[in-house]
């Protein structure tokens, strides 16, 4: 801009009025009437305010002031505020906003957030299913494939229980898991004792033992978790009482190391069974279309690349299927675990890659200190 005379104006730039700017804030937002109606808080502060935890505003939120738009720094207008919340008082609606108002997160935080949900709804299924061929429970890794495989989607509106329970119905649909049956204390009067008994048949309850006690008869049985409302329903017609000794039940006994790789790296032989029956009823079916025949190529792709190897000498070895490598001796398989070699492949394992030699691990180590060292005195 110039002026008559030819030299320069520097025009002064004005900070907006009605703007207050803020960072690092967590945004709490509400709609009512038409109008969006914001807050700035602290973080993590958000959720201990509404569990209870944190009990001082002042705490939760920056300020006692309602915007427009917190990004921007835009206040709410006094008129809006009393057409919305019938009431100009700051404080109040603030605490209105922060119960009712939906919290804003960034991607990232909402992507973490999704991550850990997905793993605490794998945890919940682990802990309630089992393998009816062994008994005993799915690993981690296994049940998180196998949710992928059903293309399941966290809904971060919904409990982790719940969405677990949905999660087992659905796999229960493709995949040989059932429920682990909750173990329970049902005692009755004898004259009740034919009646429960009798339903419990019906049931398919397992009874693990009678203990009669006067005249009464206390029970331990497994039963479906499905069927716990009717048996406290039952219980109650018979004048009995009831405890839950476990809400999970699987088989006892300690868990080979060899057969835990083993389930980390392929699935077991019931869910190759169960993919390779659909497959042959579904013969006509394309494979990109059908996902039980999709299960049924890996796992036949993963039976050829294991197959290859072969134990040398004679006895039972045990096998590391991470190192695709083999050893006689138990203290010898353990101590790999602990080892580089093995280490260095299950890095190698989680980006996808082919396992290595020792020696050829050993020299990949080497490599990648060397690329360290030079990396610290590049310049």
């Amino acid at each position: 801009m110039m002026n008559k005379g030819g030299s320069r104006l520097v025009s002064k730039v004005q900070q907006p009025i009605g703007q207050k700017r803020l960072t690092n804030v967590a945004v709490v937002r509400l709609k009512k009437r038409g109008s969006r109606f914001e807050i700035a808080c602290y973080k993590n502060k958000v959720l201990s305010w509404r569990s209870g935890v944190e009990k001082d505003l002042d705490e939760v939120l920056q300020s006692k002031t309602v915007y427009l738009n917190v990004s921007k720094g835009v206040l709410a207008k006094t008129k809006d505020l009393v057409a919305a919340f019938g009431s100009d008082d700051q404080t109040k609606i603030c605490l209105e906003i922060l119960d009712k108002g939906e919290l804003q997160v960034a991607g990232k935080e909402r992507e973490s957030q999704l991550s850990s949900q997905f793993r605490d709804i794998a945890t919940i299924v682990m802990q309630k299913t089992y393998n009816p061929e062994t008994r005993r429970p799915y690993t981690i890794s296994l049940i998180e494939r196998l949710m992928h495989e059903i293309h399941f989607a966290v809904d971060p509106h919904s409990g982790s229980k719940k969405q677990a329970l949905e999660v087992i119905h659905e796999l229960q649909k493709q995949f040989p898991i059932k429920r682990s049956p909750m173990r329970l204390r049902l005692t009755v009067p004898e004259q009740e004792v034919s009646a429960l008994l009798e339903k419990l048949t019906t049931w398919n309850a397992s009874i693990v033992s009678k203990d009669p006690s006067g005249n009464q008869l206390s029970i331990i049985c497994e039963l479906d978790p499905g069927l716990y409302r009717d048996c406290e329903g039952l219980l109650m017609t018979l004048h009995g009482k009831y405890e839950v000794l476990a809400l999970s039940v699987h088989a006892e006994g300690d868990t080979v190391i060899d057969q835990h790789e083993e389930y980390e790296d392929e699935l077991p032989r019931s869910l190759i069974e169960s993919a390779d029956s659909e497959s042959s009823k579904k013969k006509d079916t394309s494979p990109s279309s059908d996902p039980v025949m999709q299960l049924s190529e890996k796992m036949q792709t993963q039976s050829i690349s294991t197959g290859n190897v072969k134990a040398i000498g004679e006895g039972k070895q045990s096998k590391c299927s991470t190192c695709n490598a083999f050893f006689g001796d138990s203290k010898q398989f353990r101590d790999h675990f602990k080892s580089e070699w093995h280490k260095h492949n299950l890095k190698r394992k989680s980006k996808q890659l082919p396992p290595l030699t020792e020696d050829e691990c050993a020299a990949d180590i080497d490599m990648d200190d060397s690329k360290a060292d030079l990396k610290d005195y590049s310049f």
